[in-house]
């Protein structure tokens, strides 16, 4: 993804550099030369046809909507392995495409949001530090949070759940997890639960921070092991799912019931 973001960046720089020296310097010294307008050079070609589209494709990506795909199991019951979705770019501000740095800050995560963020990594070293992460807030700045024996106690209340049997499981993942409604303040989702408890702690979340968690809680790479995230690395809000499809062609999987499901 970083690739991807890297070379459209530069494609969209180098097709437009190119368009402004033939305008400024290249074409008046062809005519000059020439007596009248020649045949443009095919590289201006190119780059005529091509600059409009990256541009759009830039900005879009950037500022506006960008899509990714879930890649494990760690947000099911909500999220599944194959599930491409949309991440709002500017629900937490307006931030550059390469080094991610905020230019027009509006708007904070809510607690329950899902997000796309940058994996701070358990350290420097990790090789996944800085991939695409996407998990739930659970604590904002200023929240106290214990999370004991798979319960969230958020400001010393007990969260609220609501047992619902046993999940299905979907395609081997998660069968016989125990599907719970937590009632997080302002917001309702379900969970997965199994009988053994992972990432028990406490945390205060301080300003520029929040705690993240996946809804899969015993499945889940989240902030209970490798540390609050830090606010500079969100990407994006996730809110809708535009398809499902497994391997080349969707030939490994495909549920049409998927496409349109917003993310709550």
């Amino acid at each position: 993804m970083k690739l991807f973001e890297l070379l459209l960046v530069v494609l969209t720089l180098a097709s437009g550099l190119i368009l402004l020296a033939e305008k400024l310097y290249f074409a008046k010294r062809r005519a000059q030369r020439a007596g009248l307008l020649d045949t443009e050079p095919v590289m201006v070609d190119y780059a005529r046809a091509f600059f409009p589209v990256l541009a759009i494709v830039l900005v879009v990506r950037s500022f506006i909507a960008e899509p990714y795909k879930i890649p494990s199991s760690s947000m099911m019951p909500n999220l599944l392995i194959g599930d491409f979705i949309l991440v709002n770019k500017f629900s937490y501000g307006l931030r550059l495409p390469l080094n991610n740095a905020k230019v027009i800050p509006f708007g904070e995560p809510k607690r329950g949001d899902v997000v796309v963020f940058h994996f701070p990594g358990h350290s420097d070293n990790d090789p996944a530090k800085g991939e695409n992460f996407i998990k739930r807030v659970i604590g904002v700045p200023g929240d106290q949070i214990e999370f004991q024996g798979n319960g969230l106690i958020l400001n010393g209340e007990p969260v609220k759940y609501d047992n619902k049997g046993l999940y299905a499981g979907h395609n081997g993942q998660g069968e016989g997890s125990s599907l719970l409604v937590e009632h997080l303040p302002g917001r309702t989702h379900t969970v997965l639960e199994t009988d053994y408890a992972r990432g028990e702690g406490q945390w205060t979340v301080p300003a520029g921070k929040y705690l993240v968690m996946g809804d899969n809680r015993d499945n889940s790479d989240d902030g209970r092991f490798w540390g609050l995230l830090p606010e500079e690395n969100l990407r994006g809000k996730a809110f809708l799912i535009w398809l499902n499809c497994s391997g080349w062609f969707c030939k490994d999987g495909f549920e049409p019931s998927r496409i349109g499901t917003a993310i709550h």
